[in-house]
């Protein structure tokens, strides 16, 4: 049984971006994020990433920790681990400062920073994958 947290941060319904893959002309990674309670999960596409998923769970403070699995457009399964910590954007928005660690046989680390998209970029993003 989970643990309702009280959270500054709520994750729920928001789009996350790529800063780090911003204008290298593929689409950019993008995670549509989930809450309820203390459970954070996600969808993630774009950039090299055909499918992913995530699932964990957030602090009081807005730190979400996750297990990642995703397939890759050449057909790669990875799968890691993540503890990302928001701050507050001038405008509102939320960016995330990732720690994360790969495992199986690409094994890597590394830090990302991922935003919340801007309302008319998201909304723009999800009308176009309707038509």
């Amino acid at each position: 049984m989970g643990v309702s947290a009280m959270t500054t941060f709520d994750y729920d319904g928001r789009v996350f971006v790529s800063v780090d893959h911003a204008g290298d002309g593929a689409e950019p990674l993008r995670g549509h994020y989930h809450q309820r309670g203390d459970l954070v999960w996600a969808e993630i596409t774009g950039g090299p990433v055909r499918h992913g998923r995530l699932a964990g769970t957030c602090d009081a403070q807005g730190v979400v920790r996750f297990a990642y699995l995703e397939v890759l457009t050449d057909g790669t399964i990875v799968v890691g681990e993540c503890e990302s910590r928001p701050e507050r954007l001038p405008d509102g928005r939320i960016r995330l400062r990732e720690q994360w660690r790969r495992h199986g046989p690409r094994q890597d680390s590394g830090v990302s920073v991922i935003e919340e998209a801007a309302p008319a970029l998201a909304a723009g993003q999800e009308s176009r994958r309707r038509v």
